[in-house]
């Protein structure tokens, strides 16, 4: 009994995961300016990301197994942070119409 429910909610935890990745998806294909689109990229990617691991450490056979899946976790939210900031830093500094995309946003 208790195994079906752990995979039921395994199950929901990865559509939410699947819906937070259609989004960013959805976004990058959708905006055209490169700084909604990182936006985009960076916020779907970490939620998606979040929901992922915690349908793993649910789906986990002991606590020990359920931590260990957030550790890695960990390492993506900072690899993921640290790159949409340099990718917007890149277009901060090297487009020269910057401001003409401001009215857009």
């Amino acid at each position: 009994m208790f195994e079906w429910v752990r995979f039921w909610l395994t199950a929901v935890i990865l559509c939410v995961a699947l819906l937070f990745f259609a989004g960013a998806v959805l976004g990058n294909c959708r905006f055209s300016y490169v700084m909604n689109r990182v936006h985009a990229a960076g916020m779907g990617d970490t939620m998606g990301l979040f929901y992922v691991v915690l349908a793993a450490a649910v789906n986990a056979a002991g606590l020990l197994d359920a931590v260990k899946c957030f550790l890695p976790l960990v390492f993506l939210w900072i690899c993921s942070s640290v790159s949409s900031h340099l990718i917007a830093q890149i277009e901060y500094y090297t487009n020269q119409h910057l401001y003409d995309h401001m009215d857009r946003l």
